[in-house]
């Protein structure tokens, strides 16, 4: 019977060590007391860049912080890697019965609960879109066919190939694209050179399949999308979000000027008082 039970503890012990060294599509660090918020990070970013709007919220707000595998230190997971990013996310929401939480998701992350707003068995409260699009692939690439984005590509390859000191280049060149801030820039070059480099490449070329734009009609809580004037400036990113988001019903839509992709470091004093009046209003 000893020898039996000791077994048994062996067992639930070996158990307990696979699920935690298993890797997850998402860690989530949860702090406050109040209505359930969401706070989804863009690629490459750890959950951590929402702290100084986590700090601001806390005290009226229960925050629910992710960051992404293969992001902030966190380990990767199999591909494909964000078709199982967002069913993790759907998942922790039901499991959790966040229903009628708002979700405030940066890039990727705005693309993320444009996603989770559209799915029927989540009843969201809003979500707040900071500089995100439904179809970034529609965006950047000619003749845009999700279906004909592969992993295997002379692109995706190159990058996978690329030693440090290229990939740094390559990483930095894209950080200043971001920001308009130099002490930005360099976070935002640190948070690429530390992600997982297969998550990296093979991760943004899901990012590039996805398109939800016939989504959009599915979606009928309200929406607040925030805007980067630069560097397009303001008419051509207004008719850019304008095409993208044809299919949603009703959206309030806010231009940051003087700021890029990176609003909340671009513009972090603006950007707290536009998340407070926006979470306060009804």
């Amino acid at each position: 019977m000893k020898n039996l039970i000791l077994l048994f503890v062996s067992f639930v012990f070996s158990l307990s060590i696979y699920a935690k060294n298993e890797s997850q599509p998402i860690s989530v660090e949860v702090t406050g007391k109040g209505k359930p918020i969401i706070l989804i990070p863009g690629f490459t970013v750890p959950g951590n860049v929402w702290n100084p709007l986590v700090k601001k919220l806390e005290k009226n707000y229960e925050c629910h912080i992710v960051t992404l595998a293969g992001f902030g230190g966190k380990e990767p997971i199999e591909f494909p890697w964000l078709p199982k990013v967002n069913e993790s996310l759907k998942n922790y929401i039901l499991k959790n019965d966040l229903q009628n939480t708002t979700i405030i998701g940066h890039s990727l992350g705005g693309t993320i609960a444009t996603w989770l707003a559209s799915q029927s068995d989540i009843k969201l409260s809003k979500i707040i879109l900071i500089d995100a699009l439904p179809a970034s692939g529609a965006l950047m690439i000619p003749n845009f066919n999700p279906e004909k984005l592969m992993y295997e590509s002379p692109y995706n390859n190159q990058l996978l190939a690329m030693d440090d000191v290229a990939f740094e280049q390559t990483a930095t060149t894209m950080s200043k694209g971001m920001s308009l801030k130099e002490s930005a820039q360099e976070k935002i070059k640190n948070w690429i050179l530390e992600s997982d480099r297969k998550t990296y490449v093979y991760g943004y070329t899901d990012y590039l399949r996805l398109d939800l734009r016939e989504n959009l009609k599915n979606i009928s809580i309200p929406v607040t999308i925030i805007a980067a004037s630069q560097p397009y400036g303001e008419e051509m990113v207004k008719q850019t979000y304008k095409n993208q988001y044809v299919n949603l019903k009703d959206y309030n839509y806010i231009i940051a000027e003087d700021s890029a992709h990176f609003i909340m470091l671009d513009k972090p004093e603006w950007f707290l008082k536009q998340m407070q009046t926006i979470l306060s209003s009804k």
